[in-house]
């Protein structure tokens, strides 16, 4: 008892005013708003703590697999204009050799081998448009399929965002949408002969200059 009464004299009581009492109901509620916080549910539940991680690996790889692309796009975009440079360089360097080849040759009926230089020029054209032309087809291939990764990629991110706010309500069974990929599409559907158009303009280009040099070529012989 003695004992008991010594450290009943020890005891100190502290008192608590009400700017403490505040900080203490205010932490008491941060802690239970963490225990309901939707994170906390899903990182209770397994099967949504699988599907969040599985998510966030797919956005990941996404991600990824949209850099690759566009590294690809940006190199076929150089090649493109490396084909297109050698193309007009080539037309300069042909058109001035044949005008001075032309002016040289005296006593020479050069006028009937204006053969020769067309079907030089002509071959040379088919190739360079061909080439140009598939690196274009690759160049948009790569570019819808970067668009196409770039949807789903969004589609993802909108299912990870809603998966964090709903926690354990978030249907499991619920994939991301891709309404705004058929609507696109059809829209291409409508304006493909345009969209055609816009896409290969630099072959359009390429075939109305290769077909401007043939009768240049057949002047500067004959001149």
């Amino acid at each position: 008892m003695a004992e008991m009464k010594d450290l009943h004299h020890h005891l100190v009581e502290i008192p608590v005013d009400g700017e403490h009492q505040k900080q203490i109901i205010s932490a008491i509620n941060a802690i239970s708003a963490i225990q309901d916080h939707p994170l906390m549910e899903i990182s209770e539940s397994p099967g949504h703590l699988l599907l969040l991680k599985l998510l966030q690996r797919e956005e990941d790889l996404s991600g990824r697999r949209i850099a690759r692309k566009e590294t690809r796009l940006d190199t076929l975009r150089r090649e493109i204009f490396q084909l297109c440079l050698f193309f007009f360089t080539f037309h300069g360097l042909f058109l001035t050799i044949l005008f001075t080849s032309s002016n040289n040759d005296v006593g020479v009926d050069v006028c009937q081998k204006w053969w020769i230089p067309m079907t030089t020029s002509l071959s040379f054209c088919v190739v360079m448009v061909f080439l140009v032309q598939m690196k274009l087809y690759r160049y948009w291939k790569v570019n819808g399929r970067i668009h196409q990764e770039k949807s789903d990629n969004r589609g993802i991110t909108r299912c990870i965002q809603e998966l964090r706010m709903k926690g354990v309500s978030f249907d499991l069974s619920k994939e991301p949408g891709n309404g705004k990929r058929m609507k696109s599409s059809s829209v291409e559907i409508k304006w493909k002969p345009i969209t055609w158009c816009s896409q290969y303009l630099v072959t359009i280009c390429l075939v109305l200059a290769s077909g401007l040099s043939l009768p240049i070529c057949k002047f500067m012989v004959c001149a």
